[in-house]
Formats: C-alpha cells, structure tokens, sequence
C-alpha cells in the first residue's frame, strides 16, 4: 500500500500545521488511501485495526469538510467504548488545533447528562459518542442528526458484537438519506457487509491487510510457564529488559484485580482497567497511566478499546487471548511510529494450540523465549546498581554525606558491612520461592485445571460435543436428559443462541468471564446447538451469572439465560 506525505493529500495549511505539530510527515497506508476517497465524498469501508492511523483517516477529511457558519451538527462519530470515544475526541482536538472555530464533544455514558447537554445546546460541529448515550439525547431531543454531512461507524465490529446493532441501525434510520457514511472495522464479517449494503452507497474499500499490522519493530516471544509463576516471570522481563511503561491484558476482570494485587506487593507501581470502574476511576488510572506515574496498566480486552498510549515499551499476554484477533489488537499497543516494541505471550501447557491458531491467523513466527533465572536477573540489578553508583559519584555534591561513615563506623560498623547493606537495601533482590525453581512448561495444581479447560476448548472447537443422551442438535426445544449437570458442585445454564448465530466456545467463555470476573477455567462443560447452547458454571456462581448477564449480549445478539429446566 502506497504512503503519501501529508502535503501531497491537498490538505489545508491548519491541518499541515496540525500533523506538523503532532510529529508526523508521512500518511499511514490507511491515511493515504482513505483521506482523498472521503474528501472526495466516497462512502468509504475502512478494514484496520488499532495502531493503524485510522482515526486521524477520517478525523482529518472531516474537521476540511466542516461549515464553520453552520452550527449544527454535521459529523457524528460513533464508538463502541466511552474510552475510545474519548480517545478519537482527543485526536479531532489535536487535528483541529489551529481550526478554532470548529467544536467537537464526546458523549457518553458514566459522564454527567447535564454537562453534555449544556455543550450541545451551544452548537457543536462533531460529535463522538457511544451508541446507548447518542440515543439517550435523540430521545430527549437534545441532539438533532437532521444537517449531519458524514457518520463515521469507528470499530464497527465492535459495536455489533457488544450488542449495539439495534441502536445504530436506529441512529442511522434518523438521518439525512444525503450523507456521507463512513465504516472502519477490524474484520469484514457478514453483519458488517449487511449494514454496508444497507446504508452505503458504492462504498470504497480501503484494507490494510494483515501483515502490515504484525509490525516487523514488534519482537515476539512466548513463554511456557506455570500458571502460579506467571508474575514472577513476568517481573523477571521486566528487570531484564529494563522496561518503563506496559500493558497486561487478561480475560477476566478478577484475574486483573489478582495480578494488580500481587504486582503491587512487588512494589510495583501497577493499576487496572476493567468493567467495573466508575468512569472518573477509569479516566484516573488513564491520566496516571499516560502521565508515567503508573508503569503497569493490566486490563481486560474490551476495557482497553481506544487506549492510546505512546512510548509503551511491551505488551504482556498474561493469559492467551480467546481470540485470534485480538493478539492483533494487543500487540499493535506497543512498536509505533517506528519505534521498537516487545510483546510477550505466556502460554500454559496445551495452550500452546492455541499460540498455534495465533501464529496460523497473523502469518507471524512467533518465537519461543527462555524465561531469565534468579541470577541472571541478580546480575542485572548489579550491573545496574554499579552504573547508578558511578553517575553518582560523576554528578559529585557527596561531601554533605561524608560525616555519616564516621558515625556509622563510631557505631562498631566495618566499612564492608555499610556497603553490603546499602547494596541490599538499594537493589530490591530477595529469595522468593521461585528462586531455585524451575518455572517453564511442567504441571502444577493449577496447570492441571487451565491444560483440562484447553482440552475442552479444543474439543468445542472441532465441533459440538454430544453428552450422552443428547437429542437431534437441530431440535429447538431442550431434551430430556440433556439438561442436567455431570458434576453435583455445577449448574447447567440454557442460552437461547447458538450455531446459527455462529457462537463458538470462546464466546461464551469470553462473555460469561468478562461481565461477572468468574475464572475462565471455573465455566464447565459447554454444548453448542444450532439455536441454543448450555453451559455450566458453578453452584456458588448462577446467580453472578444470571445477573451479569441479563439483558446483557453475545456476538452482537442480545441472550436470554436461566438455569435449564429438569
């Protein structure tokens, strides 16, 4: 895909000053096919993921196309997360820094009505909101769509899978049949191409395919770990490389909660991002996070939607992703505008199939890593303890320290003694049980219950597995016998959606995990059917989980769950 620098796109001198300012020369491949379709006023389908310039691809066609003596507005954006609709409002700010008349605001839920209702009222030009919150103000007719020039659907896939296909298709329906509408999705799935072919007019195509986004600058590695041992592996890369700033992704919010904890017992400065955070709690540990103060933000998939941080030094997989693509949406967090960036998987026992599917999915080798030993992390904390003395002594100004040997050898000290202790104290190294372990590969209590939970995904995954008594799978009712639990401390759960909606395991593992913070390995035995599914969860858990899911949805498709029926 062909680059253009930013002055041969026949922008104009505010937007050239604007990309000037932000460091930037030279377009992105999806900035320099994108941009002179949608300035050319194209319906665009823009297939990119996050890292690519895909914001800046329709922010910057947009804040040229804006009538600043109309007052209305004539850009809406929609997103499916508060904080990528932040993000992207951060970015149209930046662009249009030298635009001062255009007006932009972000609209979205877990922020005060009040104030986005006074911002609308005064006339905006752009709009970047989620979709529940876009229809919250159409309804209270504190937003009017009527004079909007260009919609822009940003991580379309996302919002159908979140459930949000209902409220765009209504948002859409509301507005001028003379617009220009834009889609920029990670994948081109069938919903997708519905809603193109419904609301687009011979829209263009602009794809970044897949192994320009595997940036060469990302070192790849995975390590074969125990499941008890993955913090301190992951503490070890972290001294070996010296790492300042980093992203943890988990499955599960209570598996972020857990690694939070045992990092901030290490003494590390770590925060995390998941569902359950209030959005000032959330804008918090952002400001933190971009700001250095916080190095570690470990966060679950669908919360990190939208981040945008410079400068992060490595991604970590803490657990395998349940889905290929969204490797490819944790790795692109690190490697940017050129610079080097390192992502590490950690893989437990017969995961490794699924490093497999990742590997087979990105076209990407990715290579193994050998996990650092207690001394070799012990050097390195010497060798950087030797530097850090020696630039000290270089800086000089240590003579208002000098009368302090002299106490300490008055107080029967011998001078090795004092710098013995002083070394122990600075360094921060201590034996801890890992230190004489052996912490690839092998099986631990924990390791036996993750490898039986890939078996089962595995075995999903090949197709649906029939308990015993299990009737014709194209029946629509739910057998007799098939409704019962193999294991007296599970409860089997009926779900009204299944192969026809094109459910795989990992979704259902995905959706229960990531809305109620259950263990992804604590959910049983699942069997797909072609119009509904069960699952078992845990006695202790049902009611976790008929609340975290109500009214809640799967692959784009709102469920019905409750427990299945003797």
């Amino acid at each position: 895909m062909k680059k253009l620098k930013f002055d041969e796109l026949s922008l104009s001198d505010e937007i050239l000053q604007a990309v000037t300012d932000m460091g930037f020369v030279e377009a992105s491949p999806i900035q320099s096919e994108a941009i002179p379709y949608i300035m050319e006023g194209r319906d665009v389908i823009g297939q990119a993921q996050t890292g690519t310039g895909k914001t800046a691809a329709f922010a910057i066609p947009a804040l040229e196309m804006i009538d600043v003596d109309d007052k209305s507005v004539q850009t809406l954006v929609l997103c499916p997360t508060r904080e990528l609709a932040v993000q992207v409002a951060e970015e149209f700010k930046k662009l249009g820094k030298y635009k001062k008349q255009v007006t932009s605001v972000a609209i979205y839920g877990g922020d005060s009505i009040e104030k986005q209702i006074l911002a609308l009222r005064r006339g905006v030009h752009v709009v970047i909101g989620t979709p529940g919150r876009v229809m919250d103000h159409m309804e209270r007719k504190t937003l009017r769509l009527d004079r909007v020039k260009m919609v822009v659907l940003d991580e379309a896939d996302e919002m159908l899978d979140m459930g949000f296909r209902e409220d765009i298709e209504s948002i859409l329906e509301q507005m001028p049949d003379e617009r220009q509408t834009i889609f920029f999705s990670a994948t081109m799935s069938k919903p997708i191409m519905q809603l193109t072919k419904k609301y687009q007019d011979d829209p263009q195509l602009v794809k970044v395919v897949k192994n320009e986004l595997t940036a060469q600058n990302i070192e790849q590695l995975f390590f074969e770990v125990k499941p008890r041992a993955k913090v301190e592996v992951m503490t070890r890369l972290i001294d070996l490389y010296n790492l300042q700033l980093m992203l943890v992704f988990c499955n599960t919010k209570l598996r972020v909660d857990e690694v939070v904890e045992e990092l901030q017992i290490r003494g590390y400065q770590a925060e995390g991002l998941h569902g359950d955070l209030r959005q000032q709690q959330r804008n918090n540990v952002m400001a933190k996070f971009r700001a250095g103060t916080t190095t570690i933000l470990v966060a679950t998939d669908v919360a990190a939607r939208g981040i945008d941080v410079e400068d992060v030094d490595a991604v970590f997989n803490f657990d395998i992703p349940l889905d290929e693509e969204y490797y490819v949406h944790r790795i692109g967090r690190t490697g940017r505008a050129g610079k080097a960036g390192k992502a590490f998987t950690f893989v437990v026992g017969r995961e490794v199939q699924r490093l497999r599917d990742i590997q087979q999915y990105t076209k990407v080798k990715i290579q193994r890593g050998v996990i650092p030993s207690y001394e070799d992390i012990v050097g390195v904390k010497k060798a950087k303890f030797i530097a850090q003395i020696q630039e000290a002594i270089q800086e000089g100004g240590l003579e208002v320290f000098e009368d302090m040997i002299e106490q300490l050898h008055h107080a029967g000290l011998r001078s090795e003694q004092i710098i013995t202790a002083l070394i122990k104290m600075n360094m921060g190294v201590h034996k801890n049980e890992f230190a004489d372990m052996d912490l690839s590969g092998g099986d631990d209590r924990g390791a036996g219950r993750e490898r039986r939970s890939g078996d089962r995904e595995r075995d999903r995954d090949r197709g649906p597995r029939r308990d015993r008594d299990s009737r014709d799978s194209k029946s629509t009712g739910r057998s007799r016998d098939n409704n019962r639990s193999t294991n007296a401390s599970m409860v089997r759960l009926f779900i009204n959606i299944g192969r026809d909606q094109k459910v795989r395991p990992g979704d259902i593992v995905g959706a229960i995990a990531g809305e109620t913070g259950i263990a992804g390995n604590a959910i049983g035995s699942i069997d797909i059917y072609d119009k509904f599914t069960f699952v078992e969860v845990p006695k202790n858990d049902v009611q976790r989980v008929l609340k975290g899911m109500d009214n809640n949805s799967i692959k784009g498709q709102k469920v019905n769950i409750e427990i299945a029926r003797q």
